[in-house]
């Protein structure tokens, strides 16, 4: 649990907040190496995982968890770093206190706009239940009622969510400040700062992927220009050349749902069965119409599994994000009353 001294959990733009903190010289020690190299190659890691050995494996849910696996280890990375460098927030400076909380607002909303999707598209599932449930019926309007769940179901999951079309602007603030910082007078700073590049670089990659595959526009697909200097940077770009090639292979297919592998493979099963239920199944095609309803239904069952395994990790990262705020909050409430308790001393 937090304390009111921990550092807030998060990361902020670039710039010095720290230069009173420590000596002019911004020299590294071999300990400040030490542990700014360890970040970065963790952060190199995390993004070679992402590259996979097949390329069909980009956009299936379980890649888009690993992602967000991915970023909320690095955010809990850069807090233990910060407690390594003994940087307390209590120092930092008011206008960087007010940067931290406006970020954490747009994470919070970026957050909020996933879920949504992600429960919008798990809402979908009733409808497939309801077409299996007919089809295991012996009624005789079995296939009059599975085939309106099918057509429920395929006006569902091609339906835009507002709350999605909003994420590129909120992606746009976020990117704007996506340089590596220069700090000339803190040593310890120096090292906060390029690691809270890392972060910011890998925050908005992910969630303008999230974006794409949500909103089926390359326009909300980032192509991100980075420093060389950081260890991690060559494979980020190997990863993003990947990455974004597959997706807007995928964009550009012409396909009829959306990119999702999951979806796009319920929904290769809806087309096959449509015919048959909208025609009614002949004698030759019973053990053939068996065989889709039971690749659908375990298909459907992979969809449901993966849309809430994703979920608990966009949630696990907004509660990380929201602890942050409240962290810092409290560490500062903290630091006020300890002046004014001071200051009541003194007089």
């Amino acid at each position: 649990m937090s304390r009111p001294h921990d550092p807030p959990r998060g990361f902020f733009p670039f710039g010095n907040p720290f230069r009173m903190l420590s000596p002019k010289s911004s020299a590294l020690s071999p300990w400040l190496h030490s542990l700014l190299n360890s970040f970065e190659l963790l952060l190199a890691e995390r993004f070679k995982k992402l590259i996979p050995k097949n390329k069909d494996d980009i956009l299936t849910l379980s890649w888009m968890k690993l992602a967000m696996e991915s970023l909320c280890e690095t955010h809990n990375n850069v807090n233990t770093l910060i407690t390594d460098l003994q940087l307390p927030v209590s120092d930092w400076e008011e206008k960087w206190v007010d940067v931290y909380l406006d970020i954490s607002v747009k994470l919070l909303d970026l957050c909020n706009a996933f879920s949504s999707e992600l429960t919008r598209l798990n809402q979908g599932d009733l409808y497939l239940k309801c077409v299996l449930h007919s089809l295991q019926s012996d009624s005789g309007e079995k296939y009059l009622q599975a085939r309106s769940s099918l057509d429920c179901w395929r006006q569902h999951v091609n339906a835009s969510n507002a709350r999605i079309e909003t994420c590129r602007s909120v992606l746009d603030c976020l990117a704007k400040s996506l340089s590596l910082p220069k700090v000339k007078n803190s040593a310890k700073g120096k090292v906060l700062m390029r690691a809270f590049y890392g972060v910011k670089v890998q925050t908005v990659y992910i969630c303008s992927v999230f974006t794409a595959a949500w909103s089926d526009s390359t326009n909300d697909l980032f192509d991100l220009h980075v420093s060389e200097k950081p260890l991690w940077a060559k494979v980020f770009t190997d990863m993003q050349s990947v990455v974004n090639g597959e997706i807007r292979d995928l964009l550009s297919s012409g396909r009829r749902s959306t990119i999702l592998k999951e979806v796009e493979s319920v929904d290769a099963s809806v087309e096959k069965l449509y015919p048959m239920i909208q025609d009614g199944v002949g004698i030759v095609e019973v053990e053939t119409f068996k065989d889709y309803v039971m690749v659908l239904r375990m298909q459907a069952e992979k969809l449901s599994q993966g849309l809430d395994q994703l979920l608990e990790e966009v949630d696990s990262f907004f509660k990380m994000t929201l602890s942050g705020r409240d962290v810092l909050l409290c560490n500062l409430r903290s630091s006020d009353s300890l002046s004014g308790f001071v200051g009541e001393d003194l007089d």
